[in-house]
């Protein structure tokens, strides 16, 4: 092999160690090492070796391991969140996942669901699975936004199972500045999901 392509394997490497633990990546997350070509020879060499792994198609990541477990599967969310940065899309977490992400329920999905303004697709993540739902304009107004996840959370839960138990947790794992992008965006919010919405944002005795 050689140096040129000893470097920009060792580069691929060392900048997917660098990233989160558990981060996923596409090839374009390395264009500024070398061209695409390299880049896919790269990742191809270091797939090979064992160094990195093949998520999906055009996915990669470096292999988690716990001392019990063993090699863990990649992180669902950080395969949808690299494939919506590969493609340039948004996406909104739904459902079961949104209020699992709020603190609201310990239900933890095999399906994630996340709409998207993008193409409608399923993508197998281990024994996960995850779904991009085509959504309107609308649904996505908040995407990015914690606003998104509570909308889409409480509207999983339904209106009549939600309690001052879950008004409370919700106000207990969101930020000031987070409450306050709530009042913001009730105009996003069927009336009865943005009552709710206000009663969270309320400062405690208000």
């Amino acid at each position: 092999m050689g140096k040129h392509k000893q470097s920009i394997d060792r580069d691929v490497v060392e900048k997917m160690k660098a990233g989160k633990p558990g981060s996923v990546f596409t090839p374009l997350d390395f264009l500024d090492l070398g061209s695409r070509d390299a880049v896919d020879q790269a990742l191809s060499r270091n797939c090979r070796m064992g160094t990195i792994r093949k998520v999906a198609r055009g996915l990669y990541d470096v292999p988690r391991k716990d001392p019990v477990l063993g090699v863990l599967s990649p992180r669902p969310d950080a395969v949808a969140q690299a494939l919506a940065q590969r493609d340039a899309v948004r996406l909104q977490p739904s459902g079961a996942l949104a209020a699992n992400l709020l603190g609201i329920s310990d239900q933890v999905p095999m399906r994630m669901v996340f709409l998207t303004d993008g193409r409608a697709r399923r993508v197998q993540v281990g024994k996960n699975q995850i779904i991009f739902r085509k959504a309107a304009s609308r649904q996505m107004a908040t995407a990015g936004r914690v606003s998104g996840d509570v909308i889409q959370a409480l509207r999983w839960i339904g209106r009549k199972h939600i309690d001052d138990d879950v008004v409370a947790r919700l106000q207990r794992h969101l930020t000031p500045d987070q409450k306050a992008q709530l009042i913001k965006d009730l105009r996003f919010a069927p009336a009865w999901v943005a009552d709710i919405m206000s009663r969270v944002a309320r400062k405690e005795g208000s």
